[in-house]
């Protein structure tokens, strides 16, 4: 085997380790390292199955996130989504209803949540930020209007299974698996089919993948709704974990679902990103909340240093995108000039024939 014929992986593999998402991943298992030798408890099986179990909501949400802010868009709405999915769950249980029933009427609220912001954002063109930050207050609201401040107990034990019930005897939460299951389509459908493609497209210029024939007011639309339907999942879930529907539930979550899609990479300016460093960047938010939680810190200290968590990605992700533009000019400008000194290439001599 020749030189030239193993140095061309190795030199794949060196560029892929020197991605956002190769180094997030590296910096996630050095925490975590760092976290079996320095917190005791952490390793233990039992805080390991209650953390990913605490982050199981979180992490659904943050999947139709990830497509948005890749389009340009953003819905912080969707912690409010889930409490208010989370509420009608639990007024359906408190009148009589089935299970199915109320995950239905639930799924269907999640359902008209986004459509609200979809019609909002994609229909009339209003800003996804503003939009969102109002009914996120909306959403919100209506929990407290339609409960009070009292949360609605007595849940289903099916649903109290999935939220605190482990997976066959192991560790693993039975919380985390709607997330299992769905990240592969999530990843799927960004990164190998023609949707995914599109959404890339209208990040990366809007204009001009209207021009090119994608409907972005379309699929903007469509994203929002998916995001209110995997948000009312996620309300469903909460409920499971905490066994009660409370107006106040899943409140500040959007804090880590937005650090997380930011720290994994994903463009705030649009069209670009992977999956890989979303869930690179879920094992970090993990990490760094298990940690907090067994040193004592409260939730608003641990919020705090979520918070700071996200200032830096966003910091980091634009220090990232300098050395990038800084680094291709350099490689425009040596594909111009030719080898040794640097000088320009003298055209070919023609021929006197």
């Amino acid at each position: 085997m020749s030189i030239a014929s193993t140095a061309a992986p190795l030199h794949r593999l060196q560029a892929r380790l020197l991605t956002w998402e190769g180094l997030l991943g590296a910096f996630a298992i050095l925490l975590i390292l760092t976290a079996v030798l320095t917190t005791p408890g952490f390793a233990d099986g039992y805080n390991l199955g209650s953390s990913v179990a605490r982050m199981a909501a979180k992490a659904l949400m943050v999947l139709p996130l990830v497509f948005l802010i890749i389009a340009r868009e953003i819905d912080i709405s969707v912690a409010s989504i889930a409490g208010l999915t989370g509420i009608t769950f639990g007024m359906v249980i408190q009148s009589g209803g089935s299970t199915p029933v109320a995950a239905v009427a639930a799924l269907a609220v999640g359902l008209a949540c986004g459509v609200l912001n979809g019609f909002l954002v994609a229909v009339l063109g209003l800003p996804s930020l503003v939009v969102t930050l109002g009914t996120l207050a909306l959403f919100r609201g209506l929990c407290y209007v339609l409960v009070g401040g009292t949360p609605i107990s007595n849940m289903p034990p099916e649903i109290i299974s999935l939220g605190n019930d482990s997976i066959l005897g192991t560790y693993i939460p039975a919380a985390i698996v709607p997330f299992l299951l769905l990240a592969p389509v999530f990843f799927v459908v960004l990164h190998k089919t023609p949707f995914g493609r599109r959404v890339f497209a209208i990040g990366g210029n809007p204009a001009t993948a209207s021009y090119s024939g994608v409907k972005n007011r379309k699929i903007i639309f469509e994203l929002f709704v998916t995001s209110g339907l995997v948000a009312a999942l996620a309300g469903i879930i909460h409920v499971g974990i905490t066994s009660s529907a409370s107006p106040d539930g899943a409140l500040g979550y959007e804090l880590d679902v937005v650090t997380v899609v930011f720290l994994g990479g994903i463009s705030f300016l649009g069209g670009k990103g992977r999956m890989t460093g979303v869930f690179w960047a879920l094992v970090v938010v993990i990490a760094i909340r298990s940690m907090l939680q067994l040193q004592d810190f409260g939730a608003y200290g641990q919020a705090a240093v979520v918070g700071l968590v996200l200032i830096l990605s966003l910091l980091m992700a634009n220090i990232t995108n300098t050395v990038s533009s800084a680094l291709a000019a350099r490689r425009t400008r040596a594909q111009k000039l030719g080898p040794g000194s640097g000088q320009p290439v003298s055209p070919p001599v023609p021929s006197s024939k």
